[in-house]
């Protein structure tokens, strides 16, 4: 059994879904679990849509209009035929979304967020499943959230491996095409639940650990793993291969290429990931896999934009100690702030935070009634593994640095 991952920037239209198949020519497709984000950014739009609700009622209809619009022309560059019954299936899809809105009593935005939010991978699956068939490519369509049981920490919820091991085994055929959503999963109420911003790769390592697949591909608009994101750094440069350590410290630091849980699962039963381009997928792209290195060696830069930083500091000057700390602690996670970057010192203590729950305001009220607190918003996060001299001084090359710390493998930079 293989698992293949296809984001949204390989679903982003039809040209892209009439691809895919073209991947599948390529590389084959017996035996094969497909899972596929939503196309383009839907996930986006969706967050506007939801938004709309709490903010904008008045532009709430558009705004979901807006996008079934999208996929209604996607829709109909990939089906001539009006009349097909995938046009009804996503029609009922955004019925089902618009009855949410309408029955919902929740003024809970987590909750509502992880209700809606799946409609875009629902509506993705269902169009990319009939075209498939209408390829001659039979497969059987899924429905993740029967089958990735969560708890329900809404947005980022945490897996019942126990249950879901046992529901994917007993569903899944594995002698056939399969074609399921990434980033969903539900709870024990049935409510739909998310995996994390980026979730798919993760619901494909859950896939290939509970059916003990062959390999994990993710196919992306890149080469594969590169050293760093071309967005933002010239010459980056593509990594051949890679250990599950290294990739697992790349994605705990925030590289976009592999979601930070996916690697976990997959080390557990030595399942190798590839990274491939959808583009040109006869090539052999990354290869992640058990004490292989990191080949070519050369210096690996990740940056996190939009971060917070905030210093605290005793309103005595007296010594910053583990009560203190302790303290400090229960209030980010009571806020949800996700830690990127510890320093403290005798009487400092200062940490980079992902503002993930608009928490901020909240949490700094709270913290500034035991200590003098200082903080700089919209910072970026430099973190550079197997780092060189030189590779430190082109970050910090034009700004101000407000917190530098160096490990004996990774140096993490915050700036201005």
């Amino acid at each position: 059994m293989r698992v293949f991952k296809f984001g949204g920037a390989s679903v982003k239209d039809a040209a892209g879904v009439m691809n895919l198949v073209k991947v599948l020519e390529t590389v084959g497709h017996n035996n094969t679990l497909i899972v596929v984000s939503a196309m383009g950014k839907t996930t986006n739009a969706l967050e506007v849509v939801i938004n709309n609700y709490f903010n904008k009622q008045s532009e709430l209809q558009s705004s979901i209009q807006d996008v079934k619009k999208y996929h209604n022309e996607i829709l109909l560059d990939l089906f001539k035929n009006e009349q097909h019954a995938v046009f009804k299936k996503v029609n009922e899809w955004f019925e089902e979304l618009a009855g949410f809105f309408k029955r919902n009593k929740s003024p809970d935005y987590n909750f509502v967020y992880d209700q809606v939010i799946g409609f875009g991978e629902l509506v993705s699956t269902t169009i990319v499943s009939a075209y498939l068939n209408e390829r001659g490519f039979n497969n059987q369509w899924i429905d993740v959230r029967e089958l990735i049981k969560t708890d329900n920490y809404y947005r980022r919820a945490n897996v019942n491996w126990y249950v879901t091991q046992q529901q994917i085994s007993e569903t899944i055929n594995t002698k056939t095409l399969n074609i399921t959503q990434g980033f969903l999963g539900s709870d024990d109420n049935n409510f739909t639940t998310t995996l994390g911003r980026e979730g798919s790769d993760y619901t494909a390592a859950i896939f290939a650990y509970c059916l003990n697949a062959e390999s994990v591909t993710i196919w992306k608009d890149v080469p594969g793993v590169l050293n760093a994101d071309p967005r933002y750094f010239e010459n980056a440069q593509l990594l051949n291969s890679i250990s599950y350590r290294e990739a697992i410290e790349l994605a705990f630091y925030g590289a976009s290429v592999i979601h930070p849980k996916t690697l976990q699962p997959l080390q557990g039963k030595e399942i190798p990931l590839y990274v491939k381009s959808f583009i040109s997928p006869e090539n052999p792209g990354t290869k992640v896999g058990k004490g292989i290195g990191i080949e070519p060696e050369v210096p690996c830069y990740i940056v996190k934009k939009n971060q917070v930083l905030i210093s605290m500091s005793s309103l005595d000057f007296s010594y910053i100690v583990e009560e203190n700390i302790s303290e400090i602690f229960k209030l980010l996670h009571q806020y949800k702030m996700k830690v990127d970057v510890i320093q403290n010192s005798a009487i400092s203590f200062s940490v980079c935070v992902d503002n993930i729950y608009n928490n901020l305001e909240k949490l700094l009220q709270h913290l500034k009634a035991k200590f003098k607190v200082e903080h700089f918003e919209n910072v970026s996060l430099y973190t550079i593994r197997h780092y060189t001299d030189q590779a430190v001084k082109s970050v910090e090359a034009g700004k101000t640095v407000l917190l530098k710390q160096l490990l004996q493998e990774t140096v993490q930079i915050v700036t201005k």
